[in-house]
């Protein structure tokens, strides 16, 4: 979890990891929640990557390049502007914040009919547990 914690900070620039934490949920959120943000990954050749985050075992990894495509370009350049980092460093870290993000969101191997993506950043931080 402290890979996630880190990722977020960095993401939030200045504003923290809650900052990050907050970008990470618009993330998902600008992509239609969880369900929205898993089924746009695998409609971009990442299903099994995203079924192995939803489901039991290892986490498959997944590139920032992969990922940068299925981003909303304003929302992407928001996050660099407020971390610092290149489109392409914010793609990254998003990327390797992902597996974690899902897998601790579906802890019963399914994506729960409550999304606490949806819910606020208090109910992200839970979700997560952060």
């Amino acid at each position: 979890m402290a890979v996630l914690n880190d990722i977020a900070a960095k993401l939030g620039g200045s504003k923290g990891q809650d900052g990050g934490l907050a970008s990470l949920q618009k993330v998902v959120t600008s992509s239609g929640g969880l369900h929205g943000l898993t089924s746009k990954l695998a409609s971009h050749g990442m299903g099994e990557q995203v079924q192995s985050w939803v489901g039991k075992g290892q986490n498959q990894p997944v590139s920032g390049a992969q990922v940068q495509p299925t981003m909303d370009p304003q929302h992407l350049q928001q996050m660099s502007d407020q971390s610092g980092m290149t489109p392409e460093e914010t793609s990254d870290h998003v990327a390797k914040a992902l597996p974690d993000m899902v897998d601790k969101a579906t802890p019963e191997g399914q994506i729960p009919s409550t999304d606490p993506f949806t819910k606020g950043l208090d109910a992200v931080k839970n979700a997560l547990k952060i």
